[in-house]
Order: C-alpha cells, then structure tokens, then sequence
C-alpha cells in the first residue's frame, strides 16, 4: 500500500475538503483520502496509485496542488 501527501493550499472549509475527498476518492486504487484543512494538506493512501490521475482529480474538484 502507498501513501502519498499533496500541498494544496487554497482548501480552507468543508466543502472543500468535500470536493477534494470526492473527486480523489474516485481514482482508481484509491483507498482513502484524508484532508487536513489547518495544514491544507490531503493524504492518499491506496495500491497503484498515479500521481497525474490524482493532481488531475484535485484540479476538477476546483483546487491546485501546490509544486
């Protein structure tokens, strides 16, 4: 299993923490996703996960990874 954490700063409520969890939790071998608004970070654990898949994800939840 993999975990992998992604900076995405401009999360700052529930709803987008909502959104984010939604549309990341949808990625193939995704498990879970956890998002820590107070350090706007989001934790994805899963097997195989795609990095590309997930930063695409965060973007149509309305949100940029940072780097």
């Amino acid at each position: 299993m993999d975990t992998l954490t992604y900076s995405v700063p401009g999360m700052s409520c529930g709803h987008c923490a909502a959104a984010v969890r939604s549309e990341v939790g949808r990625v193939g071998g995704v498990e879970s996703v956890d998002v820590d608004l107070e350090r706007k970070l989001v934790v994805v654990t899963g097997a195989g996960l795609d990095t590309h898949e997930i930063v695409a994800a965060v973007d149509e939840a309305g949100y940029e990874v940072a780097g």
